[in-house]
Order: C-alpha cells, then sequence, then structure tokens
C-alpha cells in the first residue's frame, strides 16, 4: 500500500532524514517508533504532502506522489485520513461540522446525508449525539476521538495517527489503542502510528519499524522486536533509555 525509497529531509542544516526506506502492506498497522525529534511526525507529513521531500520516492497504492500537483494530491488524500497530535479541530465549529469539514468540500452529498454520515462516524468511535457540542468544551480525550471520527469520514484506505495517545491519562489512552484496533479490524484499513508510547505501540501494531538518527534500523512483528539484539532497540522498547553509545548502555 505504502512505498518509502530513499527519502531525506533538512531543515535549514539539519538533516531530519536519512535515505529512508519503508514498506507497508495493505491492512497493516505499522508503529513507527523513536526517541522525540527523530523525525516520526516529520515522516508523515511527507507521505500526506503536508511538507515535500529533498528527495527520494513515496509510493502509495502505485502510484508516485512526490511530483504531483496540488490538485493531483488532492485526490491522493481522499484516501488518507489523519490524526494530529494536537487533534486540531477548528475551535470556531461544531463538533459535527469539523467531522463533516471534509464532506462538505469534497463531495457532492446532500445535507442530509452528511449528517447522517457524521452521526456514523460519530457513533463508530463512542460519542454518539454530540454534533451540536464545541470542541472547548470536550475532553482531551473526546477531542482525539472526534479527530478520529473526521478522520474516517471520507472511508479512508489509508489513516495516519501522530502521538495519538500524547497528554491523555492511561485510561484514556487505552481506550483510544482500542478504537485504532477497531478500526483496523471493522474497516480493513491500512495505517500508520508514530509513538513512543510503547504500551500503545504493542497494544496495536501489526508491524513496527524503529527510527534512530533520521534511519529506519530494524523492522519486523512486534515479537521479533521484543527480541531485537541492537543494543539501542533493547533499551527503548524495554528501559525507555536512549543512548547511541553501547559502551554507556547499563541494561545489558
Amino acid at each position: 500500500m505504502i512505498n518509502i525509497k530513499k527519502l531525506t529531509k533538512s531543515f535549514e542544516n539539519n538533516l531530519v532524514l536519512k535515505g529512508v526506506d519503508l514498506t507497508i502492506e495493505k491492512g497493516d498497522t505499522m508503529v513507527v517508533m523513536g526517541a522525540s525529534g527523530c523525525g516520526k511526525s516529520v515522516l508523515l507529513k511527507l507521505i500526506i504532502r503536508l511538507l515535500d521531500p529533498d528527495s527520494g520516492e513515496i509510493w502509495i497504492d502505485g502510484k508516485e506522489i512526490t511530483h504531483l500537483s496540488e490538485k493531483q494530491m488532492d485526490e491522493v488524500r481522499k484516501d488518507i485520513g489523519m490524526v494530529f497530535q494536537s487533534s486540531a479541530l477548528f475551535d470556531s465549529l461544531t463538533v459535527g461540522e469539523n467531522v463533516g469539514f471534509c464532506l462538505v468540500r469534497r463531495t457532492t452529498m446532500t445535507k442530509s446525508e452528511i449528517a447522517k454520515t457524521v452521526a456514523e462516524k460519530l457513533e463508530m468511535v463512542g460519542l454518539k449525539g454530540i454534533e451540536n457540542m464545541m470542541p472547548s468544551d470536550l475532553s482531551g480525550g473526546m477531542r482525539k476521538r472526534v479527530s478520529l471520527a473526521r478522520a474516517i469520514s471520507m472511508n479512508p484506505q489509508i489513516i495516519l495517527y501522530d502521538e495519538p495517545t500524547t497528554g491523555l491519562d492511561p485510561l484514556m489512552a487505552e481506550e483510544i489503542n482500542i478504537l485504532i484496533k477497531k478500526l483496523h479490524d471493522e474497516l480493513g484499513v491500512t495505517s500508520i502510528v508514530v509513538t513512543h508510547d510503547m504500551k500503545s505501540a504493542f497494544s496495536v501494531a501489526t508491524k513496527m519499524a524503529m527510527l534512530k538518527n533520521g534511519e529506519i534500523i530494524a523492522v519486523g512483528t512486534p515479537n521479533e522486536m521484543r527480541s531485537n539484539s541492537q543494543p539501542w532497540v533493547f533499551d527503548f522498547i524495554n528501559t525507555g533509555i536512549f543512548c547511541d553509545d553501547p559502551n554507556k548502555l547499563t541494561t545489558r
């Protein structure tokens, strides 16, 4: 479904991604892990073309997207939903208007059809009947779920999650994990989840990739990643200690 080849991205003199190669098969939930600032969120923004790469290729469902026009890219984005770390709801719009935003802009659906779809998506994330509430009236967990409802409003083939459990208490974080798995199972979507939350990562992943210093250093199933012998990977997963010098590691 998604094939990333030798992808690079820099900001001024800071080379964030250094030739990333990664393949995500159709129906997988790929969790991309790594320390803060390693380029996880940048990778997502490149996939949806909120940013343009310096070099490399991004193939989505057989189409190379890095040189598409904005109009052509908008067609590709119809099949992609994104859940931002901050939820990124429009504070001046109601919940229903937020969830239906793309339906209004990108489809010819009638108002009643949009309202029906919005209600269905909100019910799917456990928020039935809150269409008329404002984002300011919602808890952090509810805002995240509204963001999820908006992400699936167009029935996408791909969902991108940027740190979906950041800032949530453990109980609400687990609810979000359950929702991610539910959407995977019920909708059959292909997902990429970027996180440094190991509990969340192992809860939702079918495949995992470790990003370090702008490069993918390990890819595998959750069980394969747990048994990975690279010291840095082991410490990240098991202790949260991040160290580039194996001689300084204290856990192995």
